[in-house]
């Protein structure tokens, strides 16, 4: 039974590394000082985000091949997880904006991309709720998926890094990088990351399972 658990003991354990060593690790002294910890926060939720997004994009791609409702399933349980680990990145990147830049939000091409970002996500999910048949609410939701991770990729991803300047963390031009991460911050960070995505991977594992179950019991 451990090969197929091993990866969720192995993400639980990244993670509670994480927590640990992050609150207790020396960190440069930057300008964003110590609220350069958030980093393994902050950045992990969006790393875990952009895999689950790009996962629902990957098996809404594989439905309009296939037409297979597992592959829908999958979908939108992928989605609604990356949006939620969207919407609490914005919340711990607003927390850091406060400790770094005396403000919870600044007008940054970054920033406003990445909001546009979490509503374009939204409307997917107010999309699919208004649909009552099952076949077609995943095909239309499909469409949409693609084209939604197209534009997220656009909006916080391309459209951010041809603006003029960004004071956001890893942004050309920014006043700190938050990936020049020294070595001691280097064996959290990276270890984080993995831990983040391999959590959102689970969440998303529960909820499949949990939405056929509920389906089968509906039937």
């Amino acid at each position: 039974m451990f090969k197929y658990y091993w990866w969720k003991i192995l993400g639980g354990i990244f993670l509670l590394y994480a927590v640990v060593a992050g609150f207790l690790i020396p960190v440069p002294e930057t300008m964003i000082l110590e609220s350069l910890r958030n980093v393994f926060y902050h950045v992990g939720m969006w790393f875990a985000m952009f895999a689950l997004l790009l996962t629902s994009f990957v098996y809404s791609m594989r439905y309009l091949v296939r037409f297979n409702m597992k592959e829908d399933d999958v979908a939108v349980e992928a989605a609604n997880v990356g949006l939620m680990f969207g919407i609490l990145g914005i919340i711990t990147g607003m927390i850091w904006a406060k400790n770094t830049w005396g403000a919870y939000w600044v007008r940054d091409p970054k920033l406003d991309g990445a909001a546009v970002g979490i509503f374009i996500y939204m409307a997917y999910v107010i999309l699919r709720g208004s649909i009552d048949n099952p076949e077609k609410r995943a095909k239309v939701s499909a469409v949409y998926s693609i084209f939604a991770f197209i534009l997220w990729i656009v909006f916080v991803l391309i459209l951010p890094r041809t603006a003029d300047a960004s004071i956001h963390p890893g942004q050309d031009g920014a006043p700190v990088m938050a990936l020049d991460l020294s070595a001691s911050t280097r064996i959290v960070f990276y270890p984080a990351m993995i831990g983040w995505i391999l959590l959102g991977t689970w969440i998303v594992n529960l909820r499949v399972r949990v939405r056929r179950i509920k389906l089968i019991i509906d039937n």
